[in-house]
């Protein structure tokens, strides 16, 4: 194979990894650039970090896969922790909240535990799952998936937030009471969650 077919297949397939990066989040002004013959670099012109207006505009595709994001050096001890939704610092006021517990499972793998207020009101989401690993990258944070009620769900872990979407979001609601959805924001939280 010649160098500069072998450099044609490289920008080919940094080409097919930044569009896919950039539906998979949402960041439509991502463009690869050559600098030199032996030199190839990604250049953002601005990127956004939310992974929603992507996955509510089902811009993912049949061609998404694992092996398209970087997997090296990942430790998903990284994003084990509890999360909480805003409300859960105003608890003592009696608001409502929904935590995730996430756990490492395995170097690709998580575990995922969803529940609600339980103390003074009927819990109105309850959830347990599995996610995998997609990938990671310092503009996107970590990426994981899971097929939750016949649908694939996303757990984008970046600045101690976590963000749960899908591209059906009616899969979400299956979960929760009263018209909640798992869908949405979550804070890391210093401390335990308090169930």
């Amino acid at each position: 194979m010649n160098t500069s077919y072998r450099q044609f297949h490289s920008i080919v397939g940094l080409i097919i990894m930044t569009s896919t990066l950039a539906a998979l989040t949402g960041c439509n002004n991502v463009s690869p650039t050559v600098n030199s013959a032996n030199h190839i670099t990604v250049k953002s012109v601005a990127s956004t970090t939310s992974a929603l207006p992507a996955i509510q505009s089902n811009d993912l595709g049949d061609n998404v896969s694992a092996d398209r994001f970087s997997t090296d050096k990942v430790s998903t001890d990284k994003v084990s922790a509890d999360y909480a939704t805003a409300d859960y610092d105003k608890r003592a006021q009696g608001y409502d909240w929904v935590g995730v517990m996430v756990r490492a499972e395995s170097d690709r793998q998580i575990d995922i535990k969803v529940r609600s207020r339980s103390d003074i009101k009927k819990p109105t989401c309850h959830f347990d799952g599995k996610a995998t690993l997609m990938g990671q990258d310092t503009a996107h944070g970590m990426i994981f998936q899971s097929k939750v009620n016949d649908s694939t769900t996303f757990f984008q872990f970046k600045d101690d937030t976590l963000i749960i979407d899908s591209p059906d979001k009616y899969a979400l609601n299956y979960f929760c009471s009263g018209g909640g959805s798992l869908a949405g924001e979550y804070k890391k939280l210093a401390e335990d969650l308090e169930i």
